[in-house]
């Protein structure tokens, strides 16, 4: 197991909550408030209603199940991860409530696509970066597998897709990952989990991130 940092965070406390006062078109997240009305095949509309609409600075990110053939089989490096948002669920009324503080998310490697990542050649040049950033392995963009059409994680509110790909690092010396210096990513860590153990963990709910356990199901899909 790797560190990013040996930083050991135990609660993210809130500063100010601005909210009141802030414009939803600034801001990391951008929040579209629109006013909508459905046209329909015969010249009918509908009412008028609200639609709100959430984008990124950047509209699509890539992830990047990043794996090693072992002894047992299939290995995956997932990554610890400060997540405030998933964190700040703590207190409200929840549906099914799980105990859970969520202050650290297990997922694997992500990040947002620049401007100049176009087509296919884009997505595995930014998914060798982010490999190279967040896990400390350095890959080529060619060495990137591609695991099928990009998904939405919520398309009823989030405009952005996340495509996912994997890369197979079995015998490949791993460095120090440098991160991207941000406090998110104080105490996050890496570890290799059986690929099988994983997705059982996603089903459990002890790792819920939507983007794992997909890719995991693609990569095997792959490999059958």
């Amino acid at each position: 197991m790797r560190s990013s940092s040996q930083a050991v965070v135990t609660d993210i406390e809130v500063i100010e909550d601005f909210s009141s006062s802030a414009k939803c078109d600034e801001g990391f997240l951008r929040v579209r408030r629109l006013r909508c009305q459905n046209r329909r095949a015969d010249g009918t509309a509908s009412k008028v209603y609200r639609v709100d609409v959430v984008d990124r600075p950047r509209l699509d990110a890539v992830s990047v199940l990043v794996y090693r053939r072992g002894a047992s089989g299939l290995e995956v490096l997932t990554r610890m991860n400060l997540r405030p948002a998933a964190y700040f669920r703590r207190g409200k009324d929840m549906t099914v409530p799980d105990g859970a503080s969520y202050l650290r998310v297990e997922e694997i490697v992500a990040g947002l696509l620049e401007p100049e990542d176009k087509g296919e050649q884009g997505l595995r040049h930014r998914a060798a970066e982010e490999v190279l950033e967040e896990a400390g392995f350095e890959v080529k963009p060619e060495e990137v597998q591609l695991l099928g059409a990009g998904f939405f994680v919520a398309p009823g509110i989030l405009s952005e897709k996340i495509f996912p790909a994997a890369v197979d690092v079995t015998g490949k010396e791993q460095g120090t990952p440098k991160g991207d210096g941000s406090p998110l990513e104080e105490g996050s860590h890496l570890q290799w989990r059986p690929i099988r153990e994983l997705l059982a963990m996603c089903r459990r709910g002890e790792v819920p991130d939507a983007k794992t356990e997909l890719s995991i199901l693609r990569l095997l899909a792959e490999q059958a």
